[in-house]
């Protein structure tokens, strides 16, 4: 067969060969002279079954009666209208989809051999069509079944991610205190260097000043042995001469070596003073440098926080997309879950349908038998009432007169309950055009979810 779509006419025996194959065959005895030959009841069932086996869609609530829908006073009778309106809406808009226009609810209800050959050809021929591309899409299918596994396997890796998130939260919370207790101390230690900072500049503006005072000091010390030297020359001078007053020159002499012994203990104390500033600095170098040490490690504790904070924000996306897919997932279970329960239903209800119909097959076999006999036994019996029976065959004949007129009658009402039943149709159109768009919407949505979760 071409792979573009087409319906050509087909044989009621291909037609029926075709429904059998697909499994929407309304019973299993379904043979071309069913076809050729149709019952009100054969295309509303054929695409009851598509819709149900094919394309997924919600079954009807049960088989579908004919001869029961002829009469609408019945609250029950008028639901299997309202389904039968659904089913004739739902195969028109298959129709059309496929270019097969032309569909009337006449088709339904009063088939004709010749459109009903039409229209099974165009669904036999679009089943036809629908399995070729299915098996073109069955690579697809088992790349997409492969891809299930990939993301099987990135459940994994997402789970062993989810299972080192906890550990590293669980970590981080076990050290918090620790980071507390070392971001307490960072600040104390921090204001300590400010501290030492201020008392360093004090001590840098103290120890200038004592260069200062030192710079003083042995400017004056300088000065002072200069004026030694000259004060042990003109003392040499005047030893060499001869001296009339020598206890006035040693008197003098003492008093200068004792300037001198002043001058030597004031530049010692400036010298230890010296030495005490440059311990002090030496201590703050000191402190400084395991101050900065402990700023290193502090910086990189804040870049491991950050670090994990990062980490922590892609699980945390990651955790909501695939809290999404599982929502998406579940939602898809319970629809499936609905559909295996409805359509289990629909089969214990057919199951029951055909055990009830075999009941009245077999009581009606029963009954046959027992007036055959009855009548045998009459006709042996009864030889001699002939004359009765003939009497009987006249009120019989009558009878047969008056059942026509009743029939007649019937017919004239059954025409009035088609009409009320166009009617009734009618008025349903506009309530089950609703419905049919927000079903169409709703499976529309589904699709997308559906066609989202494959890739």
């Amino acid at each position: 067969m071409a792979t573009n779509f087409s319906f050509p006419e087909m044989t009621p025996a291909q037609i029926a060969e075709g429904l059998h194959s697909y499994d929407i065959a309304p019973n299993p005895n379904l043979r071309a002279e069913d076809i050729a030959k149709p019952q009100p009841e054969l295309l509303p069932n054929v695409f009851s079954l598509f819709f149900t086996n094919v394309v997924g869609d919600n079954p009807p609530d049960e088989q579908l009666g004919f001869d029961e829908l002829l009469v609408l006073e019945n609250p029950e009778h008028h639901l299997q209208a309202m389904a039968l309106r659904r089913i004739y809406r739902k195969a028109r808009d298959f129709l059309d989809s496929i270019y097969f226009g032309g569909l009337t609810l006449r088709d339904f209800l009063r088939p004709h051999p010749r459109r009903i050959i039409d229209i099974l050809s165009a669904l036999v021929n679009y089943l036809h069509f629908r399995q070729e591309k299915l098996d073109v899409l069955k690579p697809i299918s088992q790349e997409y079944f492969e891809r299930e596994d990939q993301l099987t396997e990135l459940r994994a890796r997402v789970a062993e991610l989810q299972k080192a998130k906890t550990e590293h939260t669980y970590n981080e919370q076990m050290e918090e205190p620790v980071v507390q207790q070392l971001q307490a101390e960072v600040n104390t230690l921090r204001q300590k260097i400010q501290e030492y900072n201020t008392h360093q500049l004090a001590l840098r503006s103290r120890a200038k000043a004592v260069d200062e005072k030192k710079e003083g000091l042995l400017s004056k010390i300088s000065q002072a042995d200069f004026e030694l030297i000259k004060h042990s020359q003109e003392n040499s001078k005047l030893l060499s001469k001869i001296v009339q007053s020598p206890e006035k020159t040693l008197k003098t002499v003492e008093e200068k070596k004792g300037v001198r012994d002043e001058l030597k203990t004031l530049e010692k104390m400036a010298m230890h003073k010296v030495q005490e500033k440059n311990n002090t600095l030496e201590m703050y170098t000191k402190v400084c440098d395991k101050l900065s040490k402990h700023l290193s490690k502090i910086s990189a504790l804040h870049e491991t926080s950050t670090a994990a904070k990062a980490s922590e924000k892609d699980v945390k996306a990651q955790k909501a997309k695939i809290s999404d897919h599982s929502l998406e997932m579940k939602t898809i279970r319970i629809r499936a879950a609905e559909w295996q329960s409805k359509v289990h239903e629909t089969e214990v209800r057919l199951k029951a349908k055909e055990k009830e119909r075999d009941q009245r097959i077999e009581e009606n076999k029963q009954k046959m038998t027992t007036l055959k006999s009855e009548v045998e036994s009459e006709l042996k019996c009864l030889a001699d009432r002939e004359r009765e029976i003939e009497e009987k065959i006249a009120k019989a004949a009558d009878l047969c007169s008056q059942s026509d007129s009743v029939e007649v009658a019937g017919r004239k009402k059954r025409e009035e309950i088609y009409a009320t039943f166009e009617q009734v149709c009618e008025t349903a159109n506009m309530y089950m055009d609703g419905i049919d768009r927000s079903r169409k919407e709703v499976d529309e949505a589904s699709m997308a979810i559906i066609s989202q979760i494959g890739p």
